[in-house]
């Protein structure tokens, strides 16, 4: 298997950090999750600094965490869930890497993060509505820039990281894998 960084994008509450961190252990490389390195160069939450100095200003941040990370040697990059918004962060990321997509459904991701006030995108009268919009504004972004679209669906980590790992291996492109294959969606 070459020696490549693995680059994870989606929606907010896709797994990309869950999912990353076992990457890497599987892949025995670092884990860097951009929203974390934001943080600690901040000192505060990405909530306080939207609230203070707007999506702009964090986006440009974000977007110099981006170049950075996707220059550096072979890692496992979790990215945030709006970093494919800006072009730059867009073909850093495919071309320095290979970009997997975890697709979620809105609907899912409510689910999963109906009680998380740590999300400022969603901290909004009705959160899924704004997954809803959210998904509907980035889902073709996030195709442009990904090698593979893995849906999330209902597997477990493992089987998430089996299914990365299995496509690493193949180095193949432009893969779409159904979330559990051979079984109904139900």
């Amino acid at each position: 298997m070459s020696v490549s960084s693995s680059f994870l994008v989606g929606l907010p509450g896709s797994g990309k950090s869950t999912v990353g961190r076992q990457l890497a252990r599987r892949l025995a490389q670092p884990f860097v999750d951009t929203d974390h390195v934001i943080e600690q160069r901040l000192g505060c939450s990405i909530r306080e600094f939207f609230e203070r100095e707007g999506e702009d200003r964090f986006r440009d941040i974000e977007a110099a965490v981006v170049d950075e990370f996707t220059q550096g040697p072979a890692a496992v990059l979790s990215t945030g869930g709006g970093s494919v918004l800006r072009p730059e962060n867009r073909t850093h990321l495919h071309e320095r890497g290979t970009v997997f997509y975890l697709k979620s459904t809105p609907e899912e991701l409510f689910r999963r993060l109906r009680h998380d006030r740590n999300r400022p995108l969603l901290q909004v009268a009705d959160p899924l509505q704004r997954l809803r919009d959210l998904f509907d504004a980035r889902d073709p972004l996030y195709r442009s820039v990904a090698h593979f679209v893995i849906e999330t669906g209902r597997p477990s980590v493992a089987t998430l990281v089996n299914m990365i790992v299995m496509q690493l291996e193949l180095g193949h492109s432009a893969s779409v894998l159904p979330a559990s294959p051979g079984q109904s969606s139900r």
